[in-house]
């Protein structure tokens, strides 16, 4: 690993910790970043809450066969811990999960991390002004709370019939039993998402047949993945070159958005881009049909994989498109009536993004649950960082802050640098908490639904996990991730209630 890392100690380690001035729940990219300029803006008393027993979150649990990410590894990393000599162009789960560590590591991290502990309930203390926080281990009081949690570490379920009769292995792509051996084995897959284009490939040709049921098929372009050389990684050891490069990656994949936000021209070239892949790949006129999306690129998410569709022409993989209508003791039976033996049955079902919050136990001022306010209104958020209601509360990766064609770590950087500064205020004004007006909040989501008028993502002629359960789509940031950077460079207080001891509704 690179050794280009600040070294900041957070302080002394915290063993069941019950008052802490910030409390951050979470330890992967968002988590961390978040308390390390926490840090260097003078908060140093905070405590990271960690449900596992290491740090790196989707990268630690994500453990499939080819998991890797579709950004490359040089702006898929926060630009003030910089990595010269990562191994590929596109990292793998592996080299992430390390990177992630030493992160943690060099920055001397583990000290203010309390690992094994879950979040169980949260609640706001309105004539006290702070948080109580019920977890595994104990109650913790934070005057600030801020959910690290991500959208991508609870794993969706089928709701399939007979699902609960089947015998054999079943598993989620998200909790691999590598344990269980798949070679010579009848294997089902379920799903064709992210992690379903990666794993399928690696284990295609270990069974002995492979059932692949379909939904809907993905766009899929290709991906420009190689090893990085030796003088690359001696040449990034240069700062003025490394960001640059960064800055290079960053722009390149700018452009990606122009298609999504409804350039005909872009949205044309990047549908020429992914058929032309496709037909290069799959010469069967049968299979091409199935795989021929009849949505609009960009619509859903867009995938990247050179092997995916060579997987899918070996002889002993089936692509079956009719949608399961049972699943038995020792098979699945399709809506046709064919039924495909089955030893095991990999779930590549994707996580609970839109419904997420539905585990949370959140209340705010008021006595108002988080998930009963979403469950009527959809996931809000202004700025997809704070909610109306809710003092003194911050999420990372919330509402509309996901990207299409971009890394999320710099989604999540722009997200830290607003915490910080409205913190950094607040702790100006001598009050102890803040809260985002319902106008402020309102103004913002109207303003979202005009920009999202047009763009592929609402438009776009597919059902995707980008929009709730009321249609709107409540995932992704409708611009360029320069735009964001923009609209989060400053917190302005004129947006926000500024509190003493007591919250009113």
């Amino acid at each position: 690993m690179s050794n280009e890392f600040n070294t900041t100690v957070l302080g002394d380690k915290r063993m069941a910790a019950d008052v802490v001035d910030v409390l951050i729940v979470g330890s992967g990219f968002a988590g961390m970043a978040m308390a390390i300029k926490l840090r260097d803006a003078g908060f140093t008393d905070l405590l990271i809450i960690e449900k596992a027993a290491e740090v790196g979150g989707t990268w630690r649990d994500n453990v499939y066969p080819g998991c890797a990410c579709d950004i490359p590894s040089h702006l898929y990393s926060l630009s003030f811990a910089p990595k010269a000599d990562w191994s590929r162009l596109y990292p793998q789960q592996p080299e992430i999960y390390e990177y992630l560590q030493t992160v943690a590591n060099k920055f001397a991290l583990r000290p203010a991390i309390q690992f094994n502990t879950i979040l169980q309930e949260a609640a706001w203390d309105e004539q006290a002004a702070h948080w109580v926080v019920t977890t595994n281990s104990g109650v913790i009081t934070a005057r600030v709370l801020i959910s690290g949690m991500g959208g991508l570490h609870i794993p969706a379920f089928p709701k399939l019939p007979g699902l609960a009769r089947f015998e054999g292995k079943m598993f989620h792509s998200a909790q691999w039993d590598h344990g269980y051996d798949l070679r010579g084995k009848n294997v089902a897959v379920v799903g064709t998402g992210a992690s379903a284009i990666q794993f399928v490939p690696q284990i295609a040709s270990q069974v002995a047949k492979l059932a692949v049921f379909q939904r809907t098929p993905p766009w899929i372009v290709p991906k420009p993945d190689r090893a990085m050389a030796a003088w690359e990684k001696k040449l990034l050891t240069f700062e003025p070159y490394r960001r640059a490069f960064r800055k290079f990656l960053f722009w390149l994949h700018e452009l990606r958005v122009l298609a999504f936000l409804g350039n005909r021209q872009a949205l044309k070239l990047a549908g020429h881009m992914a058929g032309k892949h496709m037909r290069q790949q799959v010469s069967d006129a049968a299979l091409l049909r199935k795989l021929t999306p009849d949505y609009q690129i960009g619509c859903k998410r867009v995938m990247i994989s050179n092997d995916y569709y060579p997987a899918l022409a070996r002889p002993n993989v089936a692509l079956i498109t009719d949608g399961i209508a049972e699943v038995r003791a020792h098979s699945i039976v399709d809506a046709k009536g064919g039924e495909w033996p089955v030893d095991a049955m990999i779930l590549g079902t994707g996580f609970e993004v839109t419904s997420a919050y539905k585990h949370w136990k959140i209340t705010g001022a008021g006595g108002q649950a988080l998930g009963a306010l979403w469950d009527k209104t959809g996931m809000r958020a202004f700025k997809g960082v704070a909610v109306a209601g809710f003092p003194n509360f911050f999420m990372l990766l919330g509402p509309h802050t996901a990207l299409g064609h971009n890394s999320v770590v710099i989604m999540i950087e722009a997200q830290v640098q607003y915490i910080v500064d409205a913190l950094t205020r607040l702790r100006g004004r001598g009050l102890p908490a803040m809260a985002v007006t319902p106008p402020a909040q309102t103004a913002f989501i109207d303003e979202l639904k005009r920009k999202l008028a047009g763009t592929v993502w609402q438009d776009g002629g597919c059902a995707s996990w980008y929009k709730d359960e009321h249609g709107f789509v409540s995932t992704i940031w409708p611009g360029s991730a320069a735009s964001y950077q923009r609209a989060l460079r400053a917190a302005d207080l004129r947006d926000y209630q500024l509190l003493a001891t007591h919250t009113a509704n």
